[in-house]
């Protein structure tokens, strides 16, 4: 038997192929199929089953692709409510990949349609020995209850099927649909890719409730922003199938300025630094540098949007367009080919932000020159935060620039944790017609305490 697992490092997405006997089975597959495919033919086999966890709310499932590709089979619970073609799947159904039998276990909560997949490979035993658990159990963490039904459902629903995951042997081994890095599941979630039932039963905190009020009143408690874009996501994923991908087109630097004053909306890979130095003015900075770039991207942009994408040369811009396309971006234009160093070659005026680190922003405190913009999320502000600084979560500036920030006198010093989602925020008050803004591009508010700035808990 062949085994691999497949992972969106952007996403924290992770996907299996299952293999013997010449024909393979793809568990929640990524938008962008070809690493199957390469695995397919590399190894002599060909993807038969395409098998489904449930209805995905943070990408877009790369089933229709893989269909489109290879002809293989769409399997997925018959209440999962879909527009396309498949084979439904109820509790106890087999799917069986050569001398392998993928068995079918319900497990509502985080969908009410979700499915969890028990291996059993006959040339080694008949017990299971990998569990394929999507979301609902994660390494150290469980999936979100919220993104179908309300929480106390949801959270009901998991509590019933943890304790049918719970009694598996010990041994089996936990693979699940996400890894840390994913908005499906919590601060919990390791990015260690694999576990037991075994350990998760000793050591993950969420297995150990024995009383159902008690378990939906903590993961209820302890709910973070939804992902941006989920039910749109979820209604892509449902049907019909979603076959083609299209490849960006490069854009003369002319072409992209005519086409972002028309309302297409650039989104820009770069750097944090190197935006702030030379960027395409009205672009919004979602930097690849770290992960989540699809995400961060439909925090702040509708993905119904015309799309131009720039980056630090055309491979990553393609890359990028790529990324954002996982998570629901369906017009994408193009990409502004040569970068910036095109851009400037053309004639065409660049925009620049003033960018400060951590030492001068406490200086400009110290001496009143700015008012601190800080983009972090509740939790951190109440952690501590600098005294007089307005708070608005970076995610929210996407339904638009409140009044007080755009009153604010002072050169606004946007600040975050690491310059990241700063960077994004000042792009975006920028692009909003709020000009006095200067980017804290390196470090956040955290590292204040250390410049001698005093930090305030609470909110």
């Amino acid at each position: 038997m062949f085994f691999r697992e497949v992972l969106n490092e952007d996403l924290g997405c992770a996907s299996y192929v299952v293999a013997d006997g010449g024909e393979a089975a793809i568990i929640d597959p990524k938008w962008e199929i070809g690493e199957y495919l390469e695995i397919a033919e590399e190894n002599g086999f060909r993807i038969s089953h395409v098998i489904e966890t449930h209805n995905h709310a943070d990408h877009l499932s790369g089933k229709g692709r893989l269909v489109e590709a290879t002809g293989a089979k769409i399997h997925v619970s018959k209440d999962a409510g879909v527009g396309y073609e498949h084979e439904p799947l109820e509790e106890g159904d087999v799917i069986e990949v050569g001398k392998t039998r993928i068995r079918t276990m319900a497990t509502p909560g985080h969908r009410p349609e979700h499915l969890a997949f028990a291996l059993e490979d006959a040339s080694r035993g008949e017990e299971p020995w990998v569990l394929f658990t999507g979301d609902s159990l994660f390494v150290g963490d469980l999936a979100r209850p919220d993104l179908a039904v309300e929480a106390e459902e949801g959270a009901r629903g998991l509590f019933r099927s943890l304790r049918k995951l719970k009694e598996l042997e010990g041994f089996v081994e936990v693979r699940p649909g996400h890894i840390g890095g994913s908005l499906c599941g919590g601060a919990n979630m390791s990015r260690k890719p694999d576990s037991t039932i075994g350990f998760e039963r000793r050591y993950n905190d969420y297995l150990r409730y024995e009383d159902e009020d008690e378990f939906v009143e903590t993961l209820t408690a302890e709910l973070t922003p939804q992902p941006p874009n989920f039910e749109r996501i979820v209604e892509l994923n449902r049907g019909p199938l979603l076959t083609e991908t299209a490849p960006p087109t490069p854009l003369l630097p002319q072409r992209v300025e005519e086409l972002v004053g028309a309302g297409a909306v650039l989104i820009d890979g770069h750097d944090q630094r190197e935006f702030d130095a030379a960027h395409v003015p009205g672009s919004i900075n979602v930097t690849t540098n770290q992960t989540g770039v699809g995400t961060r991207a439909a925090w702040m942009v509708d993905p119904e949007s015309e799309v131009i994408v720039a980056a630090d040369g055309d491979e990553e811009a393609k890359a990028m367009a790529r990324m954002l396309e996982a998570v629901g971006f369906r017009r994408i234009r193009g990409y502004l080919a040569g970068g910036m160093a095109a851009w400037r070659a053309s004639g065409l005026e660049a925009g620049t932000t003033p960018a400060i680190d951590v030492a001068g922003l406490a200086r400009k405190l110290r001496d009143e020159e700015v008012t601190v913009l800080d983009v972090r999320s509740a939790a951190e502000w109440e952690a501590g935060h600098v005294e007089g600084s307005i708070h608005v979560p970076y995610q929210s500036l996407r339904d638009g620039i409140p009044d007080e920030v755009r009153g604010e006198d002072k050169p606004l010093a946007v600040v975050c944790g690491s310059g990241v989602r700063s960077a994004l925020a000042a792009s975006l008050l920028k692009r909003s017609g709020v000009h006095n803004v200067e980017h804290v591009a390196d470090g956040g508010v955290p590292m204040l305490a250390g410049e001698g700035i005093e930090l305030v808990e609470g909110d």
